[in-house]
């Protein structure tokens, strides 16, 4: 026995495909905010200049400098830079009764490497920040020196005084070796032995803690002697151009990732569909045909060239069904009316040379009953007159779907209709009501024409299960009988099987 299971559709929390094609879609917008950042960062950099600032390179010398040193001390020299003390000094020796809490918020350091530190000042004028840059490189300097003779002379002053009390103990030392008898028994031989050592290990700790100091002291000139300005204060050069084109550049991007943003979370909100596939299947009708946004009067030649070769083959297939439906037959729109009218009117350009052809306008605000006649269109009607055309003449209806619409009044348009949708215009939500008014109006949809289509969009746009108005199922087909009214009838639904069982229940 074999069983099968359907294969159940598996709807992804966010399509990204769908989500790619839709920002790309929106590119306007993005590409706006992007423009709008560019000119903001331009601006910013004219408008609003850096002051004025000096630079000073300081090469500082520590005591504890290693070759795997990962920037720790550096980094302790920038943290003291920006200490009241060193900033008092500062303003000391440039005689400025300015606060030193205030100065600090002008100036910072950077260490390049373990040991060369960079300062940046601020002031309003070039010759200000050259000076307290100056003033500022001089006082870390000095502090840092008086720092390191403080240090080696603390540490001297540690190591003499270790060696002092070791000098001590070795005066003891010999002074109990001295009071000992050369002829003894063993035992005073033993402990005569122990005070030789012991002295012998004094001299030698009295010798390193003098050799020790001796390098402490001998050690501060030359770490005094390596800390220094190794760079002057000079003023940084500002040139206007350049910081317009990096704060512009800044801006751009900005711009753009704000701008793609806002269009990832301003489609996914909405839930407009843009791909083949997702309009019919919301809508329940395969997409029939496609036709690219009607360009404006400065399109190039060849989009023009395209564009008529779309609408003459749309205008082909569409006649050719018109022609072969034994009811009228109407063009619903959603999004795109000026598109539909004019798709009508070639229609009905194309029909009028078998008959007269009547369009019956039920556009909001009558487009094309209002519109002046020219010669070689066909006749134009209103909703309201549609009851007056002849049956022998061919109607074509023109309407809407879009929210507002009398669903009702669609009726009058055809009973059977083509959808005029523009990608991305409607809602998922209310493409499925479309969908589900037209089916209780028992009005079939032929297809869909798509409007302004994703041109990188290779999804299909065929319903493979079968052709459908609405989610509810499949449509009912209008037959006419001999009394010449029109019945609707519903294809035979396939009988479904027991399981385990050979029997069937209708």
């Amino acid at each position: 026995m074999t069983t099968t299971s359907e294969p159940s559709d598996s709807t992804p929390l966010l399509d990204l495909q769908a989500l790619v094609v839709a920002v790309r879609r929106r590119r306007r917008l993005w590409c706006s905010l992007a423009v709008v950042g560019l000119l903001l960062g331009a601006a910013f950099a004219v408008l609003r200049p850096p002051p004025p600032t000096a630079a000073t390179k300081v090469l500082v010398a520590h005591q504890e400098d290693q070759p795997n040193d990962t920037g720790t001390l550096i980094r302790t020299d920038v943290e003291l830079l920006k200490t009241t003390r060193i900033a008092s000094k500062a303003l000391q020796s440039l005689k400025s009764p300015e606060n030193p809490e205030d100065f600090m918020r002008d100036y910072r350091g950077t260490g390049l490497t373990n040991n060369l530190m960079q300062i940046h000042v601020t002031a309003d004028t070039e010759a200000k920040a050259v000076a307290r840059a100056k003033a500022l490189a001089e006082a870390f300097v000095a502090d840092h020196v008086r720092r390191m003779r403080e240090t080696a002379k603390a540490e001297s002053k540690a190591l003499l005084e270790q060696r002092e009390r070791m000098k001590e103990e070795l005066a003891k030392v010999n002074e109990e070796i001295g009071g000992r008898s050369p002829e003894g028994d063993s035992r005073d031989s033993a402990s005569i032995e122990s005070l030789f050592a012991r002295r012998a290990e004094l001299n030698s700790r009295i010798a390193d803690f003098a050799q020790r100091a001796e390098e402490a002291r001998v050690g501060t000139p030359r770490l005094v002697a390596g800390t220094q300005i190794v760079d002057a204060a000079r003023a940084v050069p500002h040139s206007l151009p350049k910081a317009a084109a990096t704060s512009a550049g800044i801006g751009l991007v900005l711009g753009l990732v704000l701008g793609i943003a806002v269009a990832a979370v301003g489609t996914v909100v909405a839930d407009r569909p843009v791909l083949r596939r997702q309009i019919a299947a919301d809508l329940g009708a395969s997409v029939i045909a496609e036709l690219p946004r009607l360009p404006r009067r400065s399109a190039r030649v060849w989009q023009l060239r395209r564009t008529r070769a779309a609408r003459s083959r749309l205008t082909t297939s569409l006649a050719r069904t018109v022609r072969g439906s034994a009811e009228p037959v109407s063009l619903l729109e959603l999004g795109c009316a000026r598109t539909a009218s004019v798709i009508a009117l070639d229609v009905a350009r194309a029909l009028a040379a078998e008959g007269p052809v009547v369009v019956v306008d039920g556009l909001p605000g009558a487009q094309l009953s209002g519109r002046r006649r020219e010669p070689g269109d066909p006749d134009v009607v209103g909703g309201e007159d549609a009851a007056a055309v002849p049956q022998q003449t061919r109607r074509l209806g023109v309407g809407s779907v879009a929210p507002g619409t009398a669903w009702t009044d669609l009726r009058f348009l055809g009973a059977r209709t083509v959808l005029v949708v523009r990608a991305g215009h409607g809602s998922a939500a209310w493409l499925h009501t479309v969908a589900r008014q037209l089916a209780d109006l028992d009005i079939p949809v032929i297809g869909v024409v798509l409007i302004d289509p994703d041109p990188r969009d290779r999804t299909d746009g065929t319903l493979w299960d079968g052709l459908h108005t609405a989610v509810r199922g499949p449509f009912k087909r209008m037959t006419r009988h001999g009394t010449g009214q029109l019945r609707m009838e519903r294809p035979p639904v396939p009988a479904a099987r027991v399981p385990n069982s050979d029997q069937e229940a209708r």
